[in-house]
């Protein structure tokens, strides 16, 4: 950029701090990216955000997923998050895709697809917690081990829900962003969900790092973590679950859907401008974590799954809030249904057409 300064030896001292100031700020904005007009106007057209989530994790089921977008779209659904996890073929660590991942150019045509239909494309990468299922450890935890918060755990996960990686291990960071780059560089995408359900390991007795401390600033540091590199430095909107940051004795929602260990003084220690995807499954007479959740300054996207009376229960709960943080309903779907039959799935029509009433 040409110097917006004259010569500064000419000048008193406090016009030269003045014109500097300019200059840096206008040095800023000309590095800040430009508006995506496709964004500014899916904005602007989707006050509800009506949403799928479901598992994207091969070109084949990417395939699969590209066909069905039109009739997603005709159904009214104008949000996908697709959970990728390490099913994708990242170029910065090759060595933590799975065996047959998910293309950088089928992702391409996956999101180009969505976005054609009016669909914002939102890929999930699951972090922290979930690194392992049934006795599957996932391959971060598999190639780097030194990065487990469990280390000396069984090798086939006996015992354990899900492993996670340790929130303080220096080598976690720059290896979780750089995945997080490539799936937004494969999605070109606008915004990331990074997962952080049901974390039950944390501070534990196993690790170095992480042993005796407190479990909710444990986890606000992760969360920090994350958001500092996909808002601070990506400029994107960040999502994730929000099961931890509630307290599942107080609300009555278990540790299942509210957290048991501590994690949720969490909730004072991060930004507010992430969105909070709100999962309960079952009906309820109310569901006290939208006023939580809302009353803390969050967006709020209440994510409900296969039961069609759970799922209108809880969108009428959420319209009963009437705050313009309550953004519409987020449909799981955790292979409860295959991509061919979304459309045509009784809750996912429950969740879309309660918000069209």
């Amino acid at each position: 950029m040409k110097s917006l300064l004259p010569n500064r030896s000419r000048l008193p001292r406090l016009i030269q701090i003045f014109l500097l100031a300019v200059a840096a700020t206008a040095t800023a904005r000309a590095a800040e990216p430009a508006p995506d007009p496709w964004l500014t106007e899916w904005r602007r057209t989707n006050a509800v955000w009506r949403g799928v989530q479901l598992s994207v994790q091969s070109d084949g089921a990417a395939d699969a997923l590209i066909e069905q977008v039109p009739k997603l779209a005709a159904l009214g659904v104008n949000a996908l998050v697709m959970e990728v996890n390490y099913n994708y073929a990242f170029t910065s660590h090759p060595e933590l895709a799975s065996a047959r991942p998910m293309s950088k150019e089928k992702a391409r045509e996956l999101a180009k697809t969505c976005r054609a239909n009016g669909i914002r494309p939102i890929p999930l990468f699951n972090c922290l917690g979930h690194q392992s299922w049934a006795k599957n450890t996932f391959s971060l935890l598999t190639k780097y081990p030194e990065f487990d918060e469990t280390p000396d755990a069984p090798k086939d996960n006996q015992g354990l829900y899900c492993r996670s990686w340790c929130p303080q291990h220096p080598g976690v960071n720059p290896i979780v962003f750089a995945l997080i780059d490539d799936l937004v560089d494969g999605f070109q995408a606008d915004a990331v969900h990074v997962g952080m359900d049901e974390v039950f390991i944390l501070a534990s007795e196993q690790c170095p790092r992480c042993k005796g401390g407190d479990t909710a600033r444990l986890f606000a540091r992760a969360v920090n973590d994350l958001h500092g590199h996909i808002v601070g430095e990506r400029k994107l909107e960040m999502l994730m679950w929000g099961d931890r940051f509630l307290d599942g004795k107080a609300t009555h929602y278990g540790k299942w859907e509210a957290s048991e260990n501590g994690t949720q003084a969490a909730i004072d220690l991060v930004p507010k401008d992430i969105i909070l995807c709100d999962w309960h499954y079952e009906k309820r007479a109310d569901y006290p974590s939208l006023q939580i959740l809302l009353s803390k300054g969050f967006r709020v996207w209440p994510t409900g799954w296969k039961k069609v009376e759970a799922t209108e229960a809880f969108v009428e709960a959420s319209k009963q809030q009437h705050n313009d943080r309550m953004l519409g309903h987020l449909c799981s779907t955790w292979g409860a249904v295959k991509i061919p039959n979304l459309a045509e799935w009784p809750p996912i029509i429950a969740g879309i057409t309660a918000w069209t009433k």
